[in-house]
C-alpha cells in the first residue's frame, strides 16, 4: 500500500481512483500518520461481509435451541389463517 499526503490525494484524485480500479490500494496520510485508505470496493465489501458472517455465528451459538418438530413448524405456519 503507497501512501500518499492529503494535498497530493486531493489534487490528483481521479488519477488515484483510476489506479484504486486497476486494483491499487493508497494510505492517505496528513503529518506522516495515516488518516484513510482508498482501497477498491469490491475487498471492502467482502472484508464486511465477511466480519458480518462471523457476528451472526458468534450470535447464533448463544441462542437456545427450540424444540419443534418439523411437521409442529409446517403446521403452526397457517394457524389463524381462514379456512
Amino acid at each position: 500500500m503507497r501512501a500518499v499526503q492529503s494535498t497530493e490525494a486531493k489534487a490528483h484524485l481521479s488519477q488515484l481512483l483510476s489506479a484504486v480500479e486497476r486494483g491499487e490500494s493508497f494510505a492517505i496520510t496528513r503529518h506522516g500518520r495515516a488518516v484513510a485508505h482508498l482501497v477498491p470496493a469490491a475487498s471492502v465489501d467482502g472484508l464486511a461481509r465477511r466480519a458480518a458472517v462471523k457476528r451472526f455465528l458468534e450470535r447464533r451459538r448463544q441462542w437456545a435451541r427450540a424444540d419443534f418438530s418439523t411437521d409442529e413448524i409446517l403446521a403452526a405456519r397457517h394457524e389463524g389463517h381462514r379456512a
